[in-house]
């Protein structure tokens, strides 16, 4: 397994020197700032190559960037709306460009309206440090009284829409604001200032869209672009919905195994593959995720190695980023099943025996509570999550 990082470009607070400290031996990155839809460029794609190979006094990094996450999609191809067949185009051209650069594995998301939600995005935790957190009654609370989503209150039982009622009119208008923030935090190019106008109106492009629909978008597009792919060498990988279950009104339709054997069945080649995050397929107690590793793991391109904490049961529910050896998931018993696909891969040649992951997510601890980066995204709390993973697989590689 190959050890990697995710970093966000030159306004990054990890710097890349940070991440070669902490272990990694590759970065995964994307063109944050080409807007939706538009053909990422051979020139801004060489670029970002440079700013990962070299520090800002030209010095060699030791690092490449080696995964791309993520290259998007527009809500006009999900939604099959306005210029979704030239955004169809222009998708080519960018694997075409990031193919001659030497890329290989391209994570994507077919979320609607909100790449990730999350209630809380400092969380404080009993060790002092903090994490991200969604927490269901206070997001119920932002759908009824904050969004004020037509037909919301149909979509949640008596009990739980009282609770949230209650802890609204609780709640000081300081946290009503960084609420709202919070959930809209997950929009594309979102600046952290609340957009419920512009939040309600890319809801209601989805309201004749259900998930049989959605799927059958994704599939579309997954049929004219997967070619090319293969063409060119590439393996596209699609990360799951995070959270795994419906918010908003919204359909999910890579929530589950099932989901995912569904769509991979529907366009069967070496170039459609899977993103296998545990930390967003973990929020749902229904996914055995050391099983789906060993039923679909010929299709995992790439590792988001995760963990989080169940605090409610059911679907949908509460939970919280915890510590990487932590939380619901059995993080040693998945770490084992990619090790075996791995010598699956190199026992019948596989040129792609070796499955890069990263330690996604973290939390903020010691001076990470200071720097302030990307939510999610601290550098000790990596740091900590890299070491131990490294240390599971170390463990491991002999034994499976």
């Amino acid at each position: 397994m190959r050890q990697t990082w995710r970093w966000f470009g030159p306004v990054d607070k990890v710097t890349i020197r940070d991440a070669r400290q902490a272990g990694a031996e590759g970065i995964v990155s994307a063109l944050h700032h080409v807007p939706y839809g538009e053909v990422w460029t051979n020139y801004e794609i060489a670029r970002r190559q440079r700013e990962v190979a070299y520090d800002s006094r030209g010095t060699p990094t030791g690092l490449a960037w080696e995964v791309v996450e993520s290259l998007p999609i527009s809500e006009a191809i999900k939604t099959q709306t306005g210029p979704w067949r030239e955004h169809i185009a222009t998708y080519i051209q960018s694997l075409e460009n990031l193919a001659k650069a030497g890329l290989q594995v391209i994570c994507y998301n077919f979320m609607p309206v909100l790449d990730w939600t999350r209630t809380d995005l400092a969380w404080r935790v009993p060790h002092g440090g903090t994490t991200m957190r969604f927490e269901l009654v206070d997001f119920i609370a932002y759908d009824l009284f904050i969004l004020r989503r037509r037909g919301a209150e149909d979509e949640y039982p008596v009990e739980l829409r009282a609770e949230a009622q209650s802890r609204f009119a609780s709640m000081p208008a300081e946290r009503r604001l960084q609420l709202s923030r919070n959930v809209n935090a997950g929009l594309p190019g979102a600046t952290g200032q609340p957009s419920l106008d512009d939040l309600k109106v890319q809801l209601a492009r989805y309201e004749a869209i259900d998930e049989e629909r959605l799927r059958g978008h994704l599939i579309d597009f997954l049929t004219e672009v997967v070619p090319h792919a293969e063409r060119l060498g590439l393996r596209l990988c699609c990360h799951p919905d995070d959270p795994p279950f419906p918010l908003l009104g919204l359909p999910r339709i890579m929530s589950t195994e099932a989901h995912y054997v569904a769509v991979l069945g529907a366009v069967e080649s070496p170039a459609s593959g899977i993103t296998f995050c545990t930390g967003s397929l973990g929020a749902r107690e229904d996914n055995d995720l050391p099983g789906m590793v060993e039923r679909l793991g010929s299709r995992i391109h790439f590792a988001h190695l995760r963990n989080v904490k169940r605090e409610t049961r059911g679907i949908p529910c509460s939970f919280h980023e915890d510590e990487h050896l932590a939380g619901d998931t059995n993080m040693v018993a998945v770490v084992a099943a990619l090790l075996r696909e791995e010598e699956r891969r190199r026992a019948v040649g596989r040129s792609d025996s070796i499955i890069p992951y990263r330690p996604d997510h973290g939390q903020d601890i010691l001076n990470d509570l200071e720097r302030g980066a990307q939510p999610g995204y601290p550098a000790i709390g990596r740091l900590k999550g890299l070491a131990e993973l490294r240390g599971v697989a170390a463990a491991l590689a002999d034994r499976v």
